[in-house]
């Protein structure tokens, strides 16, 4: 039962019928094992570039292809509706980007987007710190000048793809100047000095890998700034802004696969004579789930629209990431419900969905910080 689309263009509807093939079959047969063996999908972030699909949002000068926010977002719920992290792999590439796309110079742009959007790079964002979460004025990695090169030591804390992307997009402290003093380097892999940690051991999501980055006397070439120094912070809350929207989308995405899950099964489970979606306390937890669901997607689809409009979207962007996020772990706690002592087991993969519904509501700003946002626009509004 696929979502059903309104789509501004037939160039747009013929990218969602490509996408949800390669969705079919070739990341959801792949999905359950991947994250059973925490094994990275690297072959498959390589088939969406090769299909075009990294690099949607951005200008075609440099391999992108100049969608828009709504269509891009659309693609991007299909992908996590197959696999979430892929999906999710596929937002934080994209918010990976925006610094270089938004703020790198011409000379910069030329240089390394080509390959970021084209797919044979694949990008992690590195602004969190075990102690600067929430708070990302206060982290501590530092970058000290030394003639044409920075050198970086600190740690990087829950970077999704450590270890495995071939580039960083990292916030570092240039100033002991609070938020002002924080700057963006663009740092490759194989740079001396850098390493990752083990991998994290998750609940959910466990193929796409999450681990710290360590930086020591790590020495990036000063020609990686982006922007001016100081700027970090101020690029970085901007990027968060879109890459939001980019989690939203995917929690839809996965809510409607289990949604989709519970329906399939309560069509086909008997229970005293009747497929149980007879029932009213089933047919009303689905009706309810869909409402979730399709509520979740006007949200994410009316900040995008404000996007891609130019008009102020961060208080929608965090509305919709609170909404759409809340419903997932609502809608895979449902559909478990729904499969009984089936939804338990792991030969459905709603048990796999409810675990990986849990961690949308903490990264990209905790639900609790979107609330703050709202309510700061609120009040300044």
């Amino acid at each position: 039962m696929p979502a059903e689309r309104l789509l501004p263009t037939t160039e747009a509807e013929d990218l969602l019928k490509l996408t949800r093939e390669i969705a079919r079959d070739e990341l959801a047969p792949l999905a359950a094992e991947y994250e059973e063996q925490e094994r990275f999908p690297r072959e498959q972030f390589k088939l969406l570039g090769r299909s075009g699909l990294l690099g949607l949002p951005y200008a075609e000068k440099w391999g992108g292809a100049a969608l828009s926010y709504e269509v891009y977002l659309q693609v991007l719920e299909e992908i996590a509706a197959a696999w979430m992290s892929v999906g999710v792999g596929l937002s934080v590439h994209t918010m990976s980007c925006f610094a270089l796309s938004e703020h790198g110079t011409d000379e910069q742009r030329d240089r390394f987007l080509p390959d970021m959007l084209g797919g044979d790079l694949l990008g992690a964002y590195a602004l969190s710190e075990t102690h600067a979460g929430s708070d990302a004025a206060a982290l501590s990695t530092r970058a000290t000048r030394d003639g044409d090169q920075y050198v970086v030591n600190g740690t990087k804390a829950w970077i999704t793809h450590a270890g495995h992307a071939d580039f960083y997009t990292t916030m570092v402290r240039t100033a002991d100047t609070g938020g002002k003093g924080i700057s963006c380097l663009l740092v490759d892999a194989d740079t001396p000095g850098l390493s990752a940690a083990a991998p994290e051991r998750k609940m959910g999501l466990t193929g796409s890998t999450t681990a710290q980055m360590i930086f020591d006397n790590a020495r990036v070439d000063a020609d990686r700034l982006l922007g001016d120094e100081g700027q970090g912070l101020k690029i970085a809350l901007v990027a968060l802004n879109s890459g939001r929207l980019g989690i939203a989308a995917c929690a839809v995405g996965l809510a409607q696969a289990a949604l989709d899950e519970a329906v399939a099964y309560a069509k086909q489970r008997t229970q005293f004579g009747s497929a149980i979606i007879e029932f009213q306390g089933i047919e009303f937890l689905l009706a309810d789930m869909a409402a979730a669901v399709e509520s979740a997607r006007a949200m994410y689809l009316e900040a995008a629209r404000r996007r891609d409009r130019g008009l102020p979207f961060v208080r929608q962007a965090s509305i919709a990431k609170l909404v759409a996020t809340d419903a997932a772990m609502k809608v895979t706690t449902d559909a478990v419900q729904v499969l009984g002592g089936a939804g338990y087991t792991r030969d459905f993969p709603v048990e796999r969905y409810m675990r990986e519904a849990k961690v949308p509501q903490i990264f990209e700003g905790t639900n609790q910080i979107q609330r703050m946002v709202i309510a700061r626009q609120l009040r300044n509004g």
